[in-house]
């Protein structure tokens, strides 16, 4: 057992070096770089210029070739993490955590497919938001806020059931050292967003959504049909969107 922690840790140290890494690596990328918006690359009709479009193609090609080579080794933890969780009998959270190893292996799938760009609206749709977190800036169209969105609301999905999976297998309350908070890829699709930005919006959600189930509370969030949600003013309040003028 104590080998299998070791692993764990280890790699879960990595990951967060990583991801410490990827979020300052994307300060200069794409529409991080400080205040320099779209809009001064913007066409007529309300549509960005071919010289736009084409750069966030290239953005988009880049930013799939880096997530694809990444996710192998995610699911590689994920598993070695799956064994872990089987062997302390924490049957609870190795419930949850298949279904986020399930999760892994399907985008896996989606990101060996073609993508078709020019069906896809995001590459021609002017900026519509501007959202700041840590130090850095970042400008992005209607498409780009609504992963962001979604990274909350998984995130906080996410949180949850990991909250009561570790109340049920009698763990202490600690998200940090949850599986899904520190990976925070699960739903991420490489679309639009840089992936340090998703994780940093996954991880608002997934803790505050832990704090709820761990203590069977609706703190931070509802529930519609079922799901756990959070609610649309704390999302707000942490996405910080500012509508572009």
């Amino acid at each position: 057992m104590k080998t299998h922690r070791v692993v764990f840790n280890t790699v879960a140290l990595a990951l967060l070096v990583g991801a410490i890494s990827s979020t300052a690596g994307a300060q200069g990328r794409g529409r991080g770089r400080g205040d320099q918006g779209d809009h001064d690359r913007q066409g007529d009709r309300g549509r960005v210029s071919a010289d736009e479009q084409r750069r966030r193609e290239d953005e988009q090609r880049a930013r799939d070739a880096r997530y694809r080579a990444a996710l192998d080794q995610r699911v590689v933890v994920a598993q070695q993490h799956a064994a872990q969780l089987a062997q302390e009998h924490r049957s609870a959270m190795a419930a949850q955590h298949a279904q986020y190893l399930a999760n892994l292996r399907a985008q896996q799938e989606r990101l060996r497919a073609e993508r078709d760009y020019r069906r896809d609206p995001y590459f021609t749709a002017p900026p519509q938001y501007r959202y700041h977190y840590s130090n850095f800036s970042r400008t992005t169209n209607q498409y780009g806020a609504d992963q962001l969105k979604q990274a909350v609301n998984v995130g906080y999905q996410q949180g949850y059931q990991s909250g009561r999976a570790d109340k049920q297998d009698g763990r202490r309350s600690n998200y940090a050292q949850s599986y899904g908070y520190l990976d925070a890829n699960y739903g991420y699709n490489a679309s639009y967003v840089e992936q340090s930005d998703y994780n940093y919006y996954f991880r608002e959600g997934f803790r505050r959504g832990y704090a709820d189930g761990y203590a069977n509370a609706t703190q931070y969030g509802s529930f519609q049909n079922g799901t756990p949600l959070m609610l649309a003013g704390v999302l707000a309040a942490i996405l910080g969107l500012a509508q572009i003028h």
